[in-house]
């Protein structure tokens, strides 16, 4: 059995993974750290939840030497509370570090630039931030990245989704010619591959199977809607869970607004994530959930891939999603760090194409449904497929006594038909006559 001891990190990094409670490394920790570690470029493609952040962060910090007094590490993310998250992640580390000569700085939007500016008087050794600021404090010569060796991009298909991928090129054109890139994504899209070609020369692949995150500790379920009102189903079946935390996922902003405003109206406390809302109101947000004055929140896809929030017991699937690794990302948010999570997802006839194709990605549903404030078993919407076909005694009899013939015209098809047919119909007479 692997543990962290094989990478022989400084007594410091040691310290800390001790004290946050690790004991192996997750599998795409136990690919990526030697190859970072190496110097390799790499591309590690991995499901929310699987450990990645500290895939990097850890070898960035054995790798940093604080005795060079500049940026040696970029880190790139598509969200501000990402980025939050993550220098929160390295202050975690920085703790154990009683030298505390290792210095970090986090620069997202939505901030005052110049108190930016000013904070960067002294270069530090890690930078974490969003695209588009780093770009910006580049471009006023606030920020030096000329001599940093490592540029993480972090959720690139997200980047490529919300366009900051040519802010991380601007980024990335600024750095040296020998840079050490690390990717970060779930999937890699085409419209990436360009991007990737021209800053990595065969970099280092790995993958973690998809199939196996999706689903050892959470239990996916699929209740049929009926003619029912959905947020009604909605709002009972929440109330019947009373979760610790539960995240209500949609699609668009639109649909968030209006099913967290319906929830509201029927008295529920409910938060709301999306990309229109501003970044103070987002902060405020974040904060409540944290201190778990929210016990629902309706969310669009970001909060899948973009933000990290501990404690979420139920995910409900308002609708699925029309990009359906999604789903592996949303059913991602609960079941963490060990523990259980439920899926819930409420489903129609028009959904049949993309269940199959989940189920074919390794996703095995429970059906359930709630009735008059109860949760019963459903039936299996393959019931008919599954059902096996046996012929009667009457059809056997009749297929083995009319064949087809040695010579055939058209039409014969239908004339063995026809003759199975009588023959079946006078059997069942003849049982009835018996009987």
């Amino acid at each position: 059995m692997h543990n962290f001891n094989q990478f022989q990190f400084h007594p410091f990094i040691s310290h800390a993974i001790e004290q946050m409670g690790f004991r192996q490394p997750t599998e795409i920790q136990q690919k990526m750290i030697p190859l970072i570690l190496q110097g390799h470029s790499a591309i590690g493609q991995s499901q929310t939840g699987t450990g990645k952040t500290h895939a990097y962060l850890l070898p960035i910090m054995q790798l940093v030497d604080p005795e060079e007094k500049h940026v040696q590490a970029m880190i790139t993310v598509p969200t501000r509370e990402l980025a939050d998250q993550i220098y929160q992640e390295i202050l975690n580390l920085l703790q154990y570090d009683e030298t505390k000569s290792i210095s970090a700085k986090r620069f997202i939007g939505g901030t005052d630039k110049q108190r930016d500016v000013e904070k960067l008087r002294v270069q530090p050794h890690i930078i974490v931030g969003t695209p588009g600021r780093i770009n910006d404090l580049i471009r006023e010569q606030a920020l030096f990245v000329h001599k940093a060796r490592i540029l993480v991009v972090d959720e690139a298909d997200l980047m490529l989704d919300m366009g900051f991928l040519h802010d991380v090129d601007q980024v990335a054109g600024r750095m040296p010619e020998d840079l050490q890139m690390l990717v970060f994504s779930a999937t890699i899209p085409e419209k990436i591959k360009p991007f990737l070609k021209k800053y990595m020369e065969n970099p280092k692949f790995e993958q973690v199977n998809p199939e196996k995150q999706a689903a050892e500790n959470i239990e996916h379920i699929l209740v049929p809607l009926k003619s029912r009102e959905k947020i009604a189903l909605i709002h009972d079946m929440l109330q019947s869970y009373n979760p610790y935390l539960a995240i209500v996922f949609v699609n668009t902003k639109q649909m968030a607004d209006h099913v967290a405003d319906q929830l509201i109206e029927r008295g529920m406390k409910v938060g709301r994530i999306h990309g229109d809302i501003r970044p103070r109101e987002r902060k405020r947000v974040m904060k409540q959930i944290r201190h778990l004055d929210y016990q629902y929140i309706v969310a669009t896809d970001l909060a899948a891939r973009g933000i990290d929030i501990q404690g979420v017991s139920h995910i409900i699937n308002y609708e699925l999603p029309k990009d359906l690794d999604f789903y592996i990302h949303r059913a991602g948010r609960t079941a963490r760090a060990g523990n259980k999570g439920i899926s819930v997802t409420i489903y129609q006839p028009s959904d049949e194409d993309a269940l199959v194709k989940l189920e074919k990605m390794g996703i095995s549903f429970t059906y359930l449904d709630f009735e008059r404030g109860n949760w019963v078993e459903s039936t299996d919407r393959n019931r008919r497929k599954k059902r096996p076909k046996t012929a009667s005694e009457a059809e056997q009899k009749a297929r083995q006594l009319v064949r087809k013939p040695k010579q055939v015209k058209p039409g014969y098809k239908k004339k063995i038909q026809k003759q199975r047919e009588q023959m079946v119909r006078r059997e069942k007479s003849k049982n009835r006559k018996k009987s």
